[in-house]
């Protein structure tokens, strides 16, 4: 199964410390940026690549090899998609299931290796369960893992996913929701906190330069502060056949 097989291995986790894992999507598509978010980030963060740039397996496998689980960022159906059209491939409500799925598989081809998807946008999809339910049907059924950015609360993800023995993880917090150096130190120290709270925090974030530059100087000192960095696969537990 593909979420095992090219899962980050973590090490168990150490009684009493907290755990944080996070994901940083929109790689793929400046060949800079994904370059700089590979090299920088340590590799028990997860990344999320854009289905649409035009070196992606070579980017993808580079990732890999620096130890970073991947994902496909899927683009899905937001609720001003006639404003904000994600592109050709987007996951629609009105697409019907066999057009959506031939759009997930075209995505899913663009580079070997991914652990499972995470939504790009998708406010109105991931709250419509005749939609969303064959999409996440056939990720379980492919041995994959779905990562929920967390930037809808009518999303429906975690309750559908495990409905159909789907892993499904939410990021409890958006880091840069609003790309601000001050507002991404906020929310990584809210992260923090619900982690020592509740031994397990997960965040969503961009591949903005401001996002990498914060992420890379927090992530540094996160050992020393008691708090382990796990990659996102060791948050969810694997399902099994049947």
């Amino acid at each position: 199964r593909p979420a095992q097989v090219y899962a980050r291995p973590a090490p168990s986790p150490a009684k009493g410390r907290p755990r944080i894992a996070l994901i940083v999507g929109g790689l793929g598509l400046n060949e800079q940026t994904t370059s700089r978010a590979i090299t920088t980030l340590p590799g028990e963060l997860s990344l999320a690549f854009a289905p649409y740039g035009t070196n992606l397996k070579a980017q993808a496998a580079k990732a890999r090899e620096a130890g970073h689980e991947i994902f496909l960022q899927m683009p899905m159906e937001s609720f001003d998609y006639a404003q904000n059209n994600p592109g050709p491939q987007t996951l629609t409500v009105d697409a019907g299931a066999a057009r959506n799925l031939e759009h997930l598989h075209w995505g899913l081809a663009r580079a070997p290796g991914f652990v499972g998807i995470e939504n790009f946008l998708g406010g109105r999809f991931t709250a419509d369960e005749a939609a969303l339910s064959p999409v996440l049907k056939d990720l379980a059924d492919r041995g994959l893992i779905f990562i929920d950015d967390g930037s809808s609360a009518r999303s429906i993800t975690s309750i559908v996913g495990p409905s159909l023995n789907l892993p499904v993880r939410r990021a409890d917090i958006v880091l840069d929701a609003l790309p601000d150096g001050a507002k991404i130190d906020e929310a990584l120290q809210r992260l923090e906190t619900l982690a020592r709270e509740t031994g397990l925090a997960t965040a969503s974030g961009s591949a903005l330069p401001i996002t990498l530059e914060h992420l890379s100087r927090w992530t540094d000192g996160l050992a020393g502060r008691g708090i382990d960095l796990v990659p996102v696969t060791a948050t969810v537990k694997p399902k099994a056949r049947g």
